[in-house]
């Protein structure tokens, strides 16, 4: 007897529902009947359908189906089923639902007739052979009947290509050797050390007071090396508790723990493969994941948390520090051998008191930066209260001038920052205002009086300038040297260089 509802060529297919002799009779009867209610709502409210024997050929076709047949070739019926299915429509991915089994729910397809929303579902027989294919056209026309799904689908493909963008831009280094201002001697040298070091592959490890730019460098080294097309990822050990340092370093593995992401989670060492990983504040980090991070950087390899297998990773790691590592090693604070093992490349990055030559330039791109991105115009700086600024001992180095001058940028009224202005803010910010020093000794050095004294090339002044504060401090200690470079905030041979650069500091009796 023919099943009700179903053409009389289906009769012996089944849907995916298949018979199920486990079940009362009755629970069966509902079963084949929601079978035949689904056939007949698809075949009802579709656009169309057709179905192909386990040869692939074309058994039937509904009558919404049948308007597509001018559209493929055909005047009639008989034509079309019947034949391959391959070689009445084309683009056909019924061979494919044969072949595996397995049903294609949503796909488009293709051809003369014009584009589709098709559906294909394998059929099976009692015994689960797959022995035909159940095709349905969902939706014609999808450019219209389905503009709302795609425009909302191009717009999440769309921001998800910008955050692709912005997370490749994040992951590149900021700043190259030109972002390091300066022109002085100790400038120069560290720039020279750090392009060197952008050229090995060995660790890095960069020196120095807190803000001197030592992140800065790192993103240089990172830009001037064969790795500048590679991820550049930095760690704050300060920034991060020490409960979660593990996961950062070497990523989650899914399930890992209650509360743990189902897909897991990569860790720094796995973003940064291929680039440059930068550990900063290095002396902060415990002893604990000191341990682990040596044996990631000898290894080459990483564990992520909860998991039992080994990542190969390829970083190469720059850190910094400002804090005596040496000295932390002799009190057991910092592991010797992790310390030797990035103490390979050392840089000291020189603090500001030891470069005051560079401030002018620093002053002028601080401003413009400050400028940028506050929307208004640079400051101007006088040359009294250039002078005034280099004459500070800047304890805090670049990151201390510059938030005196943001401080200045805010507070002042006119773009032409004076001495008082900067004198001012000093003050109210708890700093030293040191004043310009006065000849305090024997031997003649350039008048600083009259109207045209602002007027001289503003590197000549603060040259003076330091002329005049290396004889204040060597007449105040009686020449001695060291304890001159003590009371002016500068290494010894870096007053050895002045002295000599200076003849006007010549009728100085000095001493060791």
């Amino acid at each position: 007897m023919e099943t009700p509802g179903l053409p009389h060529t289906t009769q012996g297919y089944h849907l995916p529902m298949t018979r199920d002799d486990r079940l009362p009779r009755d629970a069966q009867s509902i079963l084949e009947l929601a079978a035949r209610s689904m056939f007949d709502l698809f075949a009802n409210a579709s656009e169309g359908m057709m179905l192909v024997d386990r040869d692939a050929r074309v058994v039937w076709i509904n009558d919404q189906y049948r308007r597509f047949l001018p559209a493929l070739g055909f005047e009639r019926e008989e034509d079309f089923v019947g034949q391959p299915v391959s070689s009445v429509v084309h683009n056909t991915q019924m061979h494919r639902v044969l072949a595996t089994g397995k049903p294609i729910l949503i796909d488009l397809l293709d051809n003369r007739a014009g584009t589709f929303v098709v559906s294909r579902i394998p059929l099976r027989d009692d015994g689960g052979e797959v022995i035909g294919v159940l095709g349905i056209v969902l939706f014609d026309h999808p450019e219209t009947t389905l503009q709302p799904l795609i425009t909302k689908f191009a717009r999440l493909e769309q921001d998800l290509k910008e955050a692709q963008r912005q997370l490749a831009t994040q992951r590149r280094s900021k700043y190259t050797f030109a972002s390091f201002v300066g022109t002085s001697p100790a400038a120069v040298e560290v720039k020279r050390q750090a392009r060197r070091a952008a050229m090995s592959t060995s660790p890095v490890l960069l020196l120095g007071e807190t803000g001197t730019g030592k992140e800065l460098l790192a993103h240089a080294i990172h830009a001037a090396s064969p790795r500048a097309g590679k991820p550049f990822v930095g760690v704050n050990m300060a920034a991060v508790p020490e409960s979660l340092l593990e996961a950062e370093f070497f990523g989650v593995a899914p399930g890992a723990y209650t509360g743990a992401d189902k897909k897991g989670r990569d860790g720094k060492f796995r973003i940064a493969d291929g680039g440059t990983l930068f550990l900063d504040e290095l002396g902060d980090m415990p002893m604990a994941m000191q341990v682990k991070l040596l044996r990631a950087l000898q290894e080459g390899e990483i564990e992520p948390l909860g998991s039992n297998q080994l990542v190969r990773c390829d970083v190469r790691v720059v850190a910094a520090t400002s804090r005596d590592l040496p000295q932390m090693v002799r009190d057991g604070r910092f592991r010797e051998d992790l310390y030797y093992r990035l103490n390979v490349l050392p840089i000291r990055v020189p603090p500001l008191r030891e470069r005051r030559t560079d401030i002018p330039q620093l002053i002028e791109a601080l401003c413009e930066d400050i400028a940028a991105r506050g929307g208004g115009a640079p400051l101007e700086i006088g040359p009294q209260a250039q002078a005034v600024l280099a004459a500070q001992p800047w304890r805090g180095n670049i990151r201390e001038l510059r938030n005196v001058l943001e401080q200045l940028a805010l507070r002042a009224d006119s773009p032409l920052i004076t001495a008082d202005d900067v004198a001012a803010v000093l003050r109210e910010a708890g700093l030293p205002a040191l004043a310009p020093v006065e000849r305090a000794a024997p031997g003649p050095l350039p008048a600083d009086t009259g109207e045209d004294a602002d007027l001289r090339p503003l590197p000549e002044q603060i040259a003076e300038l330091e002329r005049r504060a290396i004889a204040a401090a060597l007449a105040r200690t009686g020449g001695n040297r060291t304890a001159a470079a003590r009371l002016l905030g500068i290494s010894r041979a870096s007053l050895y260089d002045r002295l000599a650069a200076s003849p006007e500091l010549s009728d100085f009796q000095t001493i060791d």
